[in-house]
């Protein structure tokens, strides 16, 4: 990594004697004393001045060596007033860091402790307080604030998400698992789902707890609001799937629940039971293919983060896991321009229900 540093007052020296006695260019003084051209250039545009008669005040001294007239031929360039300059630039009074204010201060620290990340805070800020300059602060002050010596006391990189980055395959590779019936994969999906314009398209998947306990969540997501709806399953059975998947859709308007896309695992596999329930349809990514349902696991990645892998879910209840799903789907995101998932929701749900009746469902899923 490279190194930056001022100018020393020995380097200004070695400046001014190879710019004004030796009469040296930007790129041949920069060689000589072993700095970048542009470095030169611009303490050079700092600290030329012309030497003249009529422009006394301004001039520190002339030199014997130096023409006299109205103007000389060649800027001159003293190390002696850059360096004062240059002490004078350094005890010039900065702009008052952004977090010394307690107002952001405390509202960034708020956020942090619920996992916000400093890019959906800067995001919040602007929303939250549109009319107040002071409650600004970018995502690289505040990174740069978190890992500062100051706060490494409060050790606030804990707050901070993950930061692998995951290789997602550009092509799947043949399922090996069992065959589902009635699989129809996300190739026939209909190409207006890809651009999320849409409402009412879900994305389906199971989030796994630990050994020995079987018991799992099934995770919903709406693509467009990206809003997430969760039940506990007892195991990751296809029917234990297909009763959650009815209780979460079933409380839905049927215009807000078109399709849902599964990834390729046993448990969907009473797919068709969901199905013909509440005349939804089911497709399939290709196997192997996780970025094609990658709302959903943006989703349960935000979940893993209060349950991580090797956490037993047996002693959770629901209102437990509705509480992180409530603060999941309250959380702004930059996708949705800062609003919360939550809000997407409800204003889309309020168009389409404004469009259309809620048909009501005739047929129930029993065991």
């Amino acid at each position: 990594m490279k190194a930056y540093s001022h100018l020393s007052a020995e380097e200004r020296v070695r400046i001014d004697e190879l710019r004004n006695r030796d009469g040296l260019g930007v790129r041949q003084i920069a060689l000589r004393i072993g700095r970048d051209k542009s470095t030169i250039s611009r303490e050079l545009k700092r600290g030329l001045w012309f030497a003249s008669n009529e422009n006394d005040p301004y001039r520190p001294y002339r030199p014997e060596r130096l023409k006299t007239g109205a103007w000389t031929s060649r800027p001159f360039y003293s190390a002696m007033t850059a360096q004062r300059k240059a002490e004078t630039r350094a005890r010039r009074s900065r702009k008052p860091l952004r977090m010394a204010y307690d107002p952001p201060l405390s509202w960034v620290m708020d956020a942090l402790r619920k996992g916000w990340t400093p890019e959906r805070i800067e995001g919040r800020l602007t929303v939250e307080f549109p009319d107040d300059p002071r409650m600004r602060v970018s995502h690289e002050c505040l990174y740069r604030w978190i890992y500062a010596k100051l706060q490494r006391t409060l050790d606030l990189r804990q707050y901070l998400p993950r930061g692998k980055r995951h290789h997602t395959r550009a092509r799947g590779r043949r399922s090996k698992g069992p065959h589902i019936p009635m699989r129809v994969p996300i190739a026939d999906r209909p190409k207006r789902v890809d651009s999320r314009r849409e409402f009412g398209h879900f994305e389906s998947d199971t989030v796994i707890g630990a050994a020995p306990s079987k018991r799992c969540i099934d995770t919903q997501v709406e693509r467009k609001s990206r809003k997430l709806f969760a039940r506990f399953i007892p195991d990751k059975s296809a029917l234990a799937t297909a009763r959650a998947e009815y209780d979460i859709y079933k409380d839905i308007p049927a215009p807000a629940r078109i399709d849902r896309t599964w990834d390729n695992g046993t448990e969907s596999s009473c797919h068709l039971l969901v199905d013909e329930a509440l005349g939804m349809l089911t497709y399939f990514a290709d196997p192997y293919s996780s970025y094609q349902r990658g709302t959903n696991e943006n989703r349960n990645g935000r979940i893993r983060r209060y349950l991580p892998k090797k956490t037993g879910l047996d002693d959770l209840t629901d209102a437990d896991l509705q509480a992180i799903v409530d603060e999941i789907n309250d959380t702004p995101m930059k996708v949705l321009g800062w609003e919360t998932p939550n809000e997407v929701w409800y204003r889309e749900l309020g168009k389409v229900m404004s469009k259309t009746r809620q048909p009501t469902t005739g047929v129930a899923l029993t065991n």
